[in-house]
């Protein structure tokens, strides 16, 4: 079985996400959404809330499934049998980055990086990016998923 995982820290998951995510599920048996628990960095959601976010915008990928994990990314791969790690490229700055950590991955337990170009329409969108537009009471409609906007409304009001 052909396996990969698409990490992250999705805070929130973005349509940029789902692209990346959607055209792996293609490639690959299964794909595992990986969601880092990050304990020194605080999140706007908590970990619970972007697994069951990503479940419910995931849900129409049949072979995709949503965890969690902390430590290293090669180590939940791993212990998941997943060879690849899908990774999305918005920008020259986004490899120079993802470049180090996909050669530390690969010497230090041989999984392989495959980097995919972002669709030009989500080149430009962070999670931070989609969080400042919704809280200045910007229109984030294109770039988020219509259940995690609702959610992302109700968060920033609430703060």
């Amino acid at each position: 079985m052909r396996r990969a995982v698409c990490p992250g820290s999705f805070d929130p998951v973005t349509n940029g996400h789902l692209d990346i995510v959607g055209r792996a599920s293609r490639l690959f048996d299964e794909v595992i959404v990986g969601v880092l628990i990050n304990q020194s960095k605080a999140g706007l959601f908590t970990v619970e809330e972007r697994l069951e976010m990503l479940g419910e915008v995931t849900a129409p990928y049949e072979n995709v499934r949503v965890m969690a994990f902390r430590g290293l990314l090669v180590d939940f791969c791993r212990d998941q049998g997943a060879a690849v790690v899908v990774k999305g490229l918005r920008a020259v700055s986004d490899f120079d980055y993802e470049l180090q950590m996909a050669q530390m991955n690969v010497g230090l337990s041989g999984v392989e990086t495959l980097f995919m170009p972002t669709n030009p329409l989500y080149s430009f969108l962070s999670s931070s990016l989609v969080k400042d537009v919704v809280k200045w009471g910007g229109d984030a409609s294109s770039y988020l998923p219509d259940p995690v906007l609702a959610r992302l409304v109700t968060r920033l009001k609430q703060n």
